[in-house]
């Protein structure tokens, strides 16, 4: 008898239907699957096969085929166990067939019959939707993302035998639910890192502030110990809250890369990722043979924050610079090309020198000039021009250290920075690619960054005395217009062109 499951598989960060066709009863007994698949879809005959005996059914006799639709597409990974196992069930008549081609199902089968979470759940779960399924049937494990796509009724089963007395009707068992509301509200408690316990640095901050505000590239220079990992760790406790659209599409990500942890319905808190500087290129952007997500990607709409800059391999940190420009990463194999989305804020860290202490008042560096010069070199010009703001943090004096006064809260500061950001939301309301000051192309600069005649000249003398390029100059002006939503005007003024100009001199100072 020939029986049909619906199921799916990831593509980039979206999914596709795929249709699994089971024929069983003819011929010499074996399993044999067709349509592309990998080593572990290959080995699932196996797991099935014992699963479906410790689930107390009878294996299909005589020669069973299993076809994965389309078949010009390869599959992957142990998703399609639970499907394939339904489908020998459905070819025996031990569960209805026309209740089955209701739903998609995806699971990994453990040999004791158990449904084990997999990867890439949600965006499934969005494609069985917009392929008219009624439900889907996934692992427990997995059933509050799957739940976050509305209109699509979701049911968690936890064994081989629970989803086939759910499909004979004998198991009832209601739709998997989750709230949203409930999932933000749950995200609103406060973090443990506070931007109080951060002693001076008042430049630093504000230049923290100002990048936030408008979602710009950020980088800090200055000594060991002066607090630049400690500010960049308190960036979490000031960005705004991710609206549904943002945290739909860094779930999709964390989802299909599997790094989404058990029961968690949706990611709403900004991302905060950390690599190593031994990290290589195809781990920061992505890749491999078939190709996943990298850390740019795990990053998309938060943070990614490289310290010690210049540690990093210079090959792995060209490669930055088009997904910095474009917010997508391209990944191209002989089999396929992979887009995976990467809008993140950009927060680097470095020292002056390879010994640390260039310029500061309390250590003598050790380094000669060459040694300064190539290790600043390690950093090429490029790069430099994508990250918007640049501010150094020197080190403290005994009187800042030992004051018992706090600085200021963490909650003022994301007050002042959620204004800004809806004044934006509101400017670019409409244009989905457009979240922020940062997203802006030459169309809307010269929509939304007009400079008074006063404004122009203090900007035509910066880039006459600094040589700015052409791209810095387009900074200028984003970083300028962030200034002012912080400020509630309604114009780029002088003074905001000037604080814009001045998060730009840092790098002109050390690498000319």
């Amino acid at each position: 008898m020939l029986a049909q499951v619906y199921s799916g598989a990831v593509f980039g960060v979206d999914a596709y239907p795929v249709e699994i066709e089971v024929n069983a009863g003819h011929g010499d007994p074996q399993i044999v699957i067709v349509g592309l698949p990998d080593a572990a879809v290959k080995e699932s005959k196996d797991r099935v096969w014992t699963a479906i005996i410790n689930s107390g059914f009878q294996p299909p006799v005589g020669r069973t085929t299993i076809n994965l639709a389309p078949a010009d597409i390869r599959k992957e990974g142990p998703i399609f166990d639970l499907p394939i196992a339904m489908g020998m069930l459905a070819a025996q008549e031990e569960i209805g067939a026309e209740r089955l081609t209701q739903f998609a199902l995806v699971g990994e089968l453990a040999l004791s019959g158990e449904v084990r979470r997999v990867k890439g759940v949600l965006p499934i779960a969005m494609a069985a939707k917009q392929s008219g399924r009624r439900g889907i049937i996934v692992p427990a494990d997995n059933a509050e993302e799957a739940a976050v796509v509305a209109g699509l009724d979701v049911y968690p089963v936890r064994t081989l035998r629970q989803a086939a007395d759910f499909l004979n009707g004998t198991l009832p068992q209601t739709p998997f639910r989750v709230d949203i509301n409930d999932i933000y509200r749950d995200s609103l408690s406060e973090h443990d890192e506070d931007f109080a316990d951060v002693k001076g640095q008042e430049q630093a901050k504000r230049a923290i502030e100002v990048a936030v505000a408008g979602n710009h590239n950020i980088l800090m220079v200055g000594p060991p110990g002066t607090g630049k990992t400690m500010i960049a760790k308190r960036i979490l406790s000031i960005l705004p809250p991710m609206v549904l659209d943002e945290a739909l599409e860094t779930t999709k990500i964390h989802s299909i890369a599997g790094t989404l942890e058990p029961h968690c319905a949706l990611i709403v808190k900004r991302p905060f990722r950390s690599p190593h500087h031994t990290i290589s290129d195809a781990g920061l952007l992505g890749g491999g043979a078939h190709p996943a997500p990298g850390e740019v990607s795990l990053a998309h709409r938060g943070v990614l924050f490289l310290d010690e800059l210049p540690e990093f391999h210079r090959n792995v940190l060209e490669v930055l610079r088009q997904p910095l420009e474009d917010g997508v990463v391209c990944i191209a194999r002989a089999a396929a090309n992979v887009t995976f989305p990467c809008r993140f804020m950009l927060v680097a860290a470095m020292n002056p020198c390879p010994c640390g202490y260039y310029g500061d008042r309390k250590h003598e560096c050790r380094c000669t000039p060459n040694q300064i010069q190539n290790y600043r070199n390690k950093i090429s010009g490029p790069l430099l021009d994508r990250i918007d703001v640049h501010v150094e943090v020197p080190g403290m004096r005994y009187q800042e250290l030992s004051s018992l006064e706090k600085g200021e809260p963490s909650s003022a500061i994301k007050e002042r920075i959620i204004g800004a950001r809806k004044i934006q939301q509101e400017r670019f309301k409409g244009r989905k690619k457009l979240h922020s000051n940062a997203d802006m192309g030459a169309k809307e600069l010269q929509k939304h960054c007009r400079l008074r005649p006063e404004s122009q000249d203090v900007l035509k003398l910066a880039i006459s005395d600094l040589h700015f390029s052409a791209r810095a100059y387009d900074r200028i002006l984003k970083v300028s217009r962030t200034i002012a939503d912080l400020a509630g005007a309604e114009e780029v003024r002088p003074e905001h062109v000037h604080e814009a100009i001045q998060y730009r001199t840092l790098d002109r100072q050390l690498w000319i």
